[in-house]
């Protein structure tokens, strides 16, 4: 009951913590105690570790030359501070098996917490770490070059660090949760399905305005002080929900492959 008790104080205390170093706004850090919470009833210790590892990992990448990052920031509907949108896009359907599994112990629902997780991080990671790459990014739409932080575009750079973001997911669950050699391997792939799931739905379905101040494409419905105008994608489909779905998707489909195998 003590232990209990102290984790959960921990993890409120990261919540507070994340919210004063601009990690999250005040949403996003109640968000984040709510996600924590609730993978720790699933997963205890373990699953925290492991959600750690992905929000500590993301927050230092975003963190990495920011000042560089300034200017792509300006396409993107929301900066570096997670809100709760945010945290739910990348945290929720993780917290989803994670309950699920509280009720129903089966190795299944661990697979598809681990993907979540997985997908989240490799599609977090090129993200931060792909705008650093010095050429720009190629469309998978147009096949043509595109600014950096362009929705559905990849690198070399982003691209490897999506299979590297997912891989480090794999290891560490293959380690907390001793997944033999089959299952880590699923993790590692459906990672990475996570993150193009999310670049060709970001590349064909996603918004994306324009603004007829100073030009730019961005995913912000204002802009310049004035409403922008949309050139692609659907209304609904933002950036947040991208995530989500992807995330979601790819572990059902990890699952799917699991129960067709056994």
């Amino acid at each position: 009951m003590t232990e209990n008790l102290l984790i959960f104080f921990v993890i409120i205390l990261t919540g507070i913590v994340g919210y004063f170093l601009r990690s999250f706004t005040l949403s996003g850090a109640i968000a984040a105690i709510i996600v924590g919470l609730v993978v720790f009833v699933g997963f205890g210790v373990r699953g925290l570790f492991l959600l750690g590892v992905f929000f500590v990992s993301s927050s230092l990448w975003s963190k990495y030359k920011s000042t560089y990052k300034i200017a792509i920031e300006e396409k993107l509907a929301k900066g570096t501070t997670r809100d709760w949108r945010q945290v739910f896009a990348n945290g929720g359907s993780a917290a989803l098996f994670s309950m699920i599994f509280y009720f129903h112990h089966d190795k299944i629902w661990l697979i598809g917490f681990v993907v979540c997780i997985a997908g989240a991080n490799s599609d977090t990671w090129p993200s931060e770490i792909g705008s650093l790459s010095k050429r720009d990014p190629i469309s998978i739409r147009t096949f043509k070059r595109v600014e950096r932080g362009t929705s559905g575009a990849i690198s070399l750079l982003g691209s490897t660090s999506a299979l590297l973001g997912s891989l480090v997911i794999a290891l560490f669950s293959s380690w907390l949760f001793h997944l033999d050699g089959t299952n880590s391997l699923i993790v590692f792939l459906f990672g990475f399905i996570g993150n193009t799931i999310d670049t060709l739905v970001g590349a064909f379905y996603q918004q994306a305005y324009v603004c007829t101040q100073c030009g730019i494409e961005t995913e912000r419905k204002l802009h310049c002080q004035i409403p922008t105008t949309r050139i692609k994608g659907f209304s609904f489909v933002d950036n947040d929900m991208v995530n989500f779905l992807s995330g979601f998707l790819a572990a059902l489909l990890a699952m799917v492959v699991i129960l067709q195998s056994n």
